[in-house]
């Protein structure tokens, strides 16, 4: 007889751990979501951080600065978790959240900001490895998958959460409230155990027992079961443990070499999917297209839509298969971008779209359904099933940084296509020479001159 999931001993308990250990990626969400309603406000003219209006080349280095910083904590975070254990890599996470927004808060200057990303990237890197290997490791195997796709969800959470105080706060109060979450992370996080995987592999039995009987609600002929099983596995990690593997141990057999082409290639994919674009630009896509909406309004729809996204893979991931999933998410994902590029081509070509506004929600909101049924956890499942136990957490490791090192890549070309393709309000013939690829510095300098006679000031160019 299946064991049914109400009957796991302890899952009260350690979907409170998980909640609490989940907490640190509700507060990297809210650091993500921050840059869609404020970086508008930098841009100002009146911006809250500094006394000129920030570049869009500076702005694309926020999110730079942290899928940089985060792509390199990833390759040794595992080695941290390893060697020092989970509770010591809260603390390091709770700390690097407490830096970044200590310095959003204090900045008076874009310097600030830049520094406050980094530590960002930090803990956005040690979250998004630790926390899943953490929960993974605490949870009844009844109740893995559930608690596993829980990071997700949080993770939207603390995006809408940005998008919606965003809208209601003003910068300082704004950033203020998002360090109360850091804070409550770290006196919650006290109280959790640590991980008996660990504890088992750090020698420390009766540490590991105790931890494990509190998990599992006391029932003992549990424990001693589990207690076994991961004794048993951990000297198999002994032998050959994920942390001490070869980089030739990836080449080593066919089966394995497709597995690290795969989990690449899907890690690849999802950030070429434009996610954090998307995010982190909410709300200038919205004033862009010229949505009846206002674009606070419009990103937080799509912040709600999002989280709805996280929801409804977690309940279909096992029902309808991975490849299903993963082929409707790409191409949902490349409709939208298609529907939302038609669109604003139009738009730039003079046609009048405004009675059509309403398509950029339509498409952003069933972007963000797409990512979340496939290419948003898709990686992280697949690659976890497709991989032999010794090498799966060093592949797991290249893919994440592959996945953060892409999100650089096309965070900081983001600008600078925009910049090369915009024709919005640009001459005829300035826009033809583009085309033709004739230099027409002297026709876009005339231009310019133009506009500064026309107008008091000049102002930036918008983003896209």
């Amino acid at each position: 007889m299946t064991k049914n999931k109400t009957d796991e001993p302890g899952k009260f308990r350690q979907l409170l751990v998980a909640l609490i250990a989940n907490i640190s990626s509700f507060a990297f969400g809210t650091m993500i979501g921050w840059q869609s309603p404020t970086i508008p406000q930098l841009q100002s003219e009146t911006p809250p951080v500094g006394n000129e209006p920030m570049t869009n080349e500076a702005a694309s280095w926020l999110t730079g600065i942290m899928c940089l910083t985060a792509a390199l904590t990833s390759l040794i975070i595992g080695i941290i978790v390893n060697r020092f254990g989970h509770k010591v890599t809260g603390y390091l996470i709770a700390l690097a959240h407490c830096t970044s927004w200590l310095f959003t808060i204090l900045a008076t200057q874009h310097l600030h900001l830049f520094i406050s990303f980094f530590f960002s990237g930090i803990s956005g890197g040690m979250t998004l490895f630790s926390v899943p290997l953490y929960v993974s490791e605490i949870a009844s195997d009844g109740i893995r998958g559930m608690l596993g796709s829980l990071m997700v969800f949080v993770l939207n959470g603390g995006i809408l959460f940005a998008y919606v105080l965003g809208a209601l706060l003003p910068y300082k109060w704004y950033s203020i409230t998002m360090f109360a979450f850091p804070l409550l992370y770290v006196a919650m996080f006290l109280f959790v155990p640590e991980s008996p995987v660990y504890l088992i592999r750090s020698n420390r039995i009766n540490d590991a027992s105790r931890s494990l009987t509190w998990l599992r609600g006391g029932k003992k002929s549990v424990v001693e079961q589990e207690m076994l099983r991961l004794q048993q596995e951990a000297k198999e990690v002994t032998v050959s443990g994920p942390w001490t593997n070869k980089l030739s141990e990836l080449f080593r057999d066919r089966a394995t070499i497709k597995g690290l082409c795969i989990t690449l290639g899907m890690f690849c994919g999802q950030q070429l999917a434009g996610i954090f674009i998307m995010i982190s630009y909410t709300e200038t896509i919205f004033k862009m297209s010229g949505s009846s909406l206002s674009p606070n309004s419009s990103a937080i729809i799509v912040g709600m839509i999002q989280v709805f996204g996280s929801w409804l893979s977690t309940t279909l991931m096992e029902r309808a298969g991975r490849r299903p999933l993963l082929l409707i998410s790409c191409f949902g994902m490349g409709t939208c971008h298609c529907v939302l590029g038609v669109f604003c081509y139009l738009q730039t070509l003079g046609y009048d779209v405004s009675k059509f506004s309403w398509i950029s929600i339509i498409a952003l909101s069933v972007f963000m359904i797409a990512y979340g049924l496939g290419m948003g956890p898709g990686p992280y499942v697949i690659s976890s099933e497709i991989l032999s136990r010794d090498v799966s957490s060093m592949v797991v490791t290249l893919g994440m940084f592959t996945a953060w090192a892409m999100a650089f890549i096309v965070v900081k070309l983001f600008p600078t296509v925009v910049n090369l393709l915009e024709t919005k309000g640009l001459p005829r013939q300035v826009i033809l020479d583009r085309l033709n690829g004739v230099s027409s510095s002297s026709n876009e300098m005339q231009y310019v001159s133009s506009q500064k006679l026309n107008e008091k000031d000049v102002p930036l160019p918008e983003l896209i």
